[in-house]
């Protein structure tokens, strides 16, 4: 007979809500920051009248483009039409269920786990959901028919899926030097040892490069190039199925800096600090607040990096991006996939 622990399902569910909407969240005010770092980079004020400091102007748009009219061009695949930005907005989402955002924390008697789901592949699911997501931008371009929405539905098709791959096997050479596809697994190691990137920097930087280009944020930002193609695989979209992709976006930076913490930079490590000796003075739960503090820190860095790069570097031409792509950054990654072997076999044939 199948016996169902309720509790658990329970506890799972309570932090699935939790993750999702403080991803929400964040993703939310991302745009407010956004906003802020652009003004502060361009001598303007940003966002100052909705709320103090302008930290209301999210609801404001958000409010926007709910009460904006739905607009579904009549010669449009309907059902595909609705379809493309909602499966771009779950699959952003559904990335967050590996990422390990603490221990434990003591509740109700209860040990609960900070990560929804330990799986042994989870990096493997991060790369699998992530490829999901290109078909929410080819079907909403392609459903639209549009010439232009096509058109860039097709450069960010091609686009991501090139990068997966220079993405794909810069993270082989840190998964043969950890030994496990575990995100949870790898923050540990990093935890006793030394952060992957003072092993892997070349790794890193690759990996850094190609998520920009899945998030496709500038430079890597022509799929919506507003001055070639209108607004990109989106030009019919409006009301919230336009604000589904342009919050999917957002997400997905939230959660590729997640990853990147997670696989290079300690995750939730404090850094300097000995964790265990620090264990023993606040106890388990405090503990827990600290690593999701200190997580969360480390992924304001990587937002910040994002924000800044896009408003300092011009975008490139396309050829300039297939090439980059093609032509330097895979053979940088197999060259470093090759290295990180033969140090592999050498230090353990001595």
């Amino acid at each position: 007979m199948l016996f169902i622990d309720w509790t658990i399902v329970i506890e799972k569910f309570v932090l699935i809500a939790i993750v999702v909407f403080g991803s929400l969240g964040i993703a939310m005010y991302s745009t407010w920051a956004e906003r802020k770092v652009a003004a502060i980079m361009q001598d303007r004020r940003g966002p100052n009248r909705a709320g103090p400091f302008g930290l209301f102007q999210p609801l404001a748009d958000g409010l926007k483009l709910f009460m904006k009219e739905e607009i579904i061009p009549t010669y449009s695949a309907g059902f595909l039409f609705i379809l493309g930005p909602c499966l771009a907005m779950i699959t952003a989402i559904m990335t967050s269920a590996v990422i390990p955002w603490g221990e434990t924390v003591h509740l109700f008697g209860r040990d609960i786990s900070l990560q929804i789901a330990d799986i042994n592949i989870g990096i493997l699911y991060v790369f699998g959901v992530v490829s999901l997501g290109v078909y929410g931008i080819m079907i909403g371009g392609w459903a639209s028919n549009n010439k232009y929405s096509l058109m860039g539905a097709l450069r960010a098709a091609s686009q991501i899926i090139s990068y997966e791959l220079s993405m794909g096997i810069a993270l082989i050479a840190l998964l043969m030097l950890t030994g496990t596809l575990s995100l949870k697994t790898m923050v540990s190691q990093q935890m006793d040892h030394v952060w992957n990137i003072v092993k892997q920097p070349l790794g890193f930087l690759i990996f850094l490069v190609c998520a920009f280009a899945e998030c496709n944020r500038t430079p890597f930002d022509l799929a919506e190039a507003e001055n070639e193609l209108v607004a990109g695989y989106h030009t019919e979209y409006s009301s919230m199925k336009l604000g589904f992709y342009l919050f999917s976006e957002y997400i997905n930076m939230f959660i590729s800096s997640a990853v990147m913490v997670s696989l290079f930079f300690g995750g939730y490590d404090i850094p300097f600090i000995n964790d265990a000796h620090l264990l023993q003075h606040v106890g388990m739960n405090w503990m827990a607040v600290i690593h999701i503090v200190c997580l969360l820190g480390k992924i304001v860095c990587f937002l910040f990096f994002f924000m800044w790069v896009r408003w300092t570097i011009p975008r490139f031409r396309y050829d300039q991006l297939m090439n980059l792509g093609w032509k330097i950054l895979i053979p940088l990654s197999l060259a470093n996939m090759t290295i990180t072997g033969a140090l592999i076999l050498w230090h353990q044939s001595h």
